[in-house]
């Protein structure tokens, strides 16, 4: 366990264990496709921010519920393993979460969510010794939104870096968004904040800077194999996705993102800098099947980063 005063990234959100099938094509509607096995895999996107992040050299903690079942021991290990403080995470009475990922042959899914455990998790689980100033609480919206809002006041309150990663697409109160120090989008997910925040017939490569000048927040739409654009009120990057030769599994890559993006920021190191190292962790994410089992090491995303454009 990590010592409370050591913590810099506190990520507040859902746990589960992902069921990954690999097959040919992702069904259509009435269509059954067969593939030849299964995979087992922790997942859940705070789950997998937080183990990205410990894996990239953050100090972490995860605040999140399990059940009490032979799924919360998948789920938990591999987060135990990387050192991440699970001192917060409670065990509920609701079964643990569990995902139904489909991954077709060129690494593109399709993830069903029964939410399970997830559902009770709360904002008071979030003790005070891991909301301190200079740190960062990343949240996502697969648990229950008015928890992330409570949170939100909590960490603003206590000079705490926000980063909500609106994914699954939902919609957010104006006056969260306000609150936020970065938001982390794709388009689908970008466009439905920005009509909520009155933005419209915008295109997709000035969406950021809308977003950006709309909230005050560093805004980061991530756009799959193009990489990333990004902005605050003040200034624009964009960054190139990491080639690879071979796309296996696109699944948790944005999860890699955020968790490495958090991780070099609360390092110090610049907005240009840590959008560079999330990229490429996100990139090698896509390397194997399944999400937490292809997060790799800040060693090797360092090593990496060197044939990024």
């Amino acid at each position: 366990m990590v010592a409370a005063q050591k913590i810099m990234i506190t990520i507040l959100g859902s746990i589960n264990v992902d069921i990954v099938f690999r097959m040919s094509h992702l069904p259509a509607p009435g269509e059954t496709v067969l593939c030849p096995r299964y995979e087992t895999v922790a997942g859940g996107k705070g789950a997998n921010q937080a183990l990205a992040a410990a894996r990239a050299g953050g100090d972490v903690a995860f605040v999140g519920s399990v059940g009490r079942d032979g799924f919360a021991e998948i789920a938990l290990n591999d987060l135990k393993a990387a050192g991440v403080d699970l001192s917060a995470t409670l065990e509920v009475a609701t079964p643990t979460a569990s995902a139904a990922c489909m991954v077709d042959a060129s690494g593109e899914n399709s993830i069903v969510v029964a939410s399970g455990a997830n559902l009770d998790t709360n904002a008071e689980q979030l003790p005070n010794a891991l909301l301190m100033p200079g740190g960062m609480l990343v949240m996502q919206m697969e648990i229950p939104y008015e928890e992330n809002w409570a949170a939100i006041e909590r960490a603003r309150a206590r000079g705490v870096k926000i980063m909500l990663s609106v994914a699954p697409a939902a919609p957010v109160p104006t006056e969260y968004l306000d609150q936020v120090d970065f938001i982390l989008v794709n388009e689908l997910e970008g466009r439905a904040i920005a009509e909520a925040s009155g933005i419209q017939n915008i295109t997709r490569d000035v969406l950021p800077k809308a977003l950006a000048d709309r909230h005050g927040a560093l805004c980061i739409l991530t756009i799959g194999s193009e990489g990333v654009i990004a902005a605050n009120p003040d200034e624009e990057w964009r960054v190139p996705a990491l080639s690879l030769e071979k796309i296996v599994d696109t699944t948790g890559a944005g999860d890699a993102f955020a968790g490495c993006f958090a991780a070099e920021l609360t390092r110090g190191v610049s907005i240009e800098g840590a959008l560079r190292f999330a990229v490429v962790g996100a990139g090698l994410s896509c390397s194997g099947l399944g999400a937490q089992p292809s997060y790799v090491d800040r060693k090797a995303i360092r090593a990496a980063m060197s044939s990024l454009p």
